[in-house]
């Protein structure tokens, strides 16, 4: 669990470095995938090395989460350009629902009790988070930022699932899933306002920050935590980002939440750590002719 708040806390700085890179949607998602290629590469030569080659399976499941990441950093990063770094954070954390639900669905894992209470009551903060009682908290373009934050959500939800269901490891899935989301990205960007494909200084020095720290450093980590524990709590875990993205902001970019604000950071602390202790151990169940798994250590076959 520490690992998966770690990385949650790097990846907080997101949104803050694609603000400061000051290029476009689709330029800073492609290049935050672009430079983060070559170390990830390198991580998984090594994983490699000590477990043999990536499985079939694992292998095509990290081909599909690439995709879906590649949407989810284009339509999140038009967010960020409609309402701004928090609430299109906000907005592209409510992922928490659709992951909880599909992971019952897809992988027999029933939402703890704790989990479901603290749920409602962690939206709840990320709703005084977003401002949204504030109308100075709105960017630009609400609506466009809304349904780009909303079709982020369902993207994000998409890439956590594929990437706990694929394979038990961490720098080869990532490695392969970020190969596809570059070229994803490429191919994609004239629909998402175009692409900038030559670099320049200082906006890509910014680019390099951002793939070097959330995108392979943060992502490795929360990636090798999905196998190892339920997909909801991952996705809940990982709703430390706004929060954190919200302090990164007021200290680093002059932003100054309200009241309410600071108020939802506390309510999505709490919701966490609630959320987050372990009840009596589930008995594990499975339906006839498969083999038992625990809904609060499931692991994906390979």
């Amino acid at each position: 669990m520490l690992i998966a708040i770690i990385g949650a806390l790097i990846i907080s700085t997101s949104a803050p470095l694609v603000r400061l890179s000051d290029v476009s949607p689709a330029t800073s998602a492609l290049f935050r995938c672009a430079y983060a290629v070559p170390p990830m590469l390198l991580l998984a030569w090594l994983e490699r090395r000590r477990l043999g080659p990536l499985p079939r399976k694992g292998l095509l499941t990290a081909w599909a989460a690439g995709v879906v990441f590649a949407l989810d950093l284009l339509f999140w990063h038009h967010a960020i350009d409609y309402v701004g770094a928090g609430l299109a954070t906000v907005l592209g954390n409510l992922q928490v629902f659709i992951v909880a639900f599909a992971a019952w669905g897809l992988f027999r894992e029933r939402p703890s009790n704790r989990l479901m209470i603290s749920t409602p009551v962690v939206f709840a903060g990320v709703v005084l988070i977003s401002g949204v009682f504030d109308s100075a908290a709105y960017g630009s373009d609400p609506m466009m930022g809304v349904l780009a934050g909303v079709a982020t959500s369902i993207s994000y939800a998409a890439f956590l699932l594929l990437m706990k269901g694929g394979s038990d490891r961490a720098a080869g899935p990532l490695a392969h899933a970020t190969v596809v989301a570059t070229l994803a990205i490429a191919l994609l960007s004239p629909l998402f306002g175009g692409a900038d494909f030559v670099p320049s200084r200082p906006e890509h020095g910014w680019l390099v920050v951002l793939a070097l720290g959330p995108q392979v450093l943060g992502w490795s980590l929360i990636t090798f935590t999905l196998p190892r524990q339920p997909a909801a709590l991952t996705a809940l875990l990982l709703l430390i980002q706004p929060m954190t993205t919200v302090a990164i902001s007021a200290l680093g970019l002059g932003e100054r939440p309200s009241v309410l604000q600071f108020a939802g950071c506390a309510v999505i602390v709490l919701g966490v750590l609630y959320g987050s202790r372990r009840a009596q151990p589930p008995v594990d169940v499975a339906p006839a002719g498969l083999p038992a798994v625990s809904s609060e250590g499931m692991r994906p076959r390979q």
